[in-house]
């Protein structure tokens, strides 16, 4: 199931989605590192942790899906956003440099083909984050936020995806150890419930956040796509029907 664009929006302007964003945004910037002169996609609705790439970064582009619906971003300048089908993205192969996935791989029905197309936009030794919920995570359990939408994944499913689609996982995070729940009790103890829960119950985050490099060479080749032809029948020339006459 994909979530709307309106849903999402309105997640990140609510106390919860603000908290969520910073959580997960630290561990998205540690991990994209440097990215001075890079070519930086973002695919799914992962605007809310790009905003870093945009100075420093050659060009920053925002995929999102058509069934989603898309946003103008940034607010300020022109937008870097596109509306697009992720299976078969409007780029030349090896056209970008890093890859930020968010609200996006628990969303594909066919989670193989689009990592196949990460694979041909990306560039050599690209790498590609990816965000998802966490399978026992108690926010894949919840459905109030968009994190609960879609198919989780555990670790081990997460990294024989991308190991069998020729992304080697180098560095993991887990972040969103918080209930999903609007409570001003909980959110003020946002920082005391991340550090034990970071330190005490790894297994249990809400989502999983990992940095994978682009292998030389696809595992799995890209199926061929079957061509559509529209057939428009013959028009044959027939007799004039006639009256029958009259009596």
């Amino acid at each position: 199931m994909s979530t709307d664009v309106r849903r999402l929006i309105e997640f990140y302007k609510s106390p919860l989605g603000k908290i969520s964003r910073t959580l997960v945004r630290d561990d998205v910037t540690q991990l994209a590192g440097n990215v001075r002169g890079q070519r930086v996609l973002g695919l799914g609705f992962a605007t809310p942790y790009m905003r870093f790439a945009l100075g420093p970064a050659e060009r920053v582009l925002a995929f999102m899906p058509a069934r989603q619906g898309a946003s103008a971003w940034p607010r300020e300048g022109p937008s870097h956003t596109v509306l697009c089908d992720p299976m078969d993205m409007p780029l030349t192969d090896s056209a970008v440099d890093l890859i930020i996935a968010v609200h996006a791989l628990e969303h594909i029905a066919d989670a193989e083909e689009l990592m196949r197309e990460l694979w041909r936009i990306a560039a050599p030794n690209a790498r590609l984050i990816v965000v998802v919920p966490r399978r026992r995570g108690l926010w894949a359990q919840f459905d109030n936020t968009p994190f609960g939408d879609g198919n989780p994944y555990s670790r081990p499913q997460l990294e024989r995806l991308l190991r069998e689609h020729s992304f080697i996982p180098e560095q993991w995070r887990e972040a969103l150890y918080l209930p999903p729940s609007q409570s001003s009790l909980v959110l003020k103890s946002t920082r005391l419930i991340e550090g034990f829960g970071r330190m005490f119950m790894p297994m249990f985050s809400g989502v999983m956040v990992v940095s994978a490099k682009k292998a030389l060479f696809p595992a799995v080749p890209r199926r061929k796509k079957t061509e559509r032809f529209v057939r428009i029948p013959a028009l044959s020339p027939q007799a004039a029907m006639e009256l029958p006459p009259e009596r």
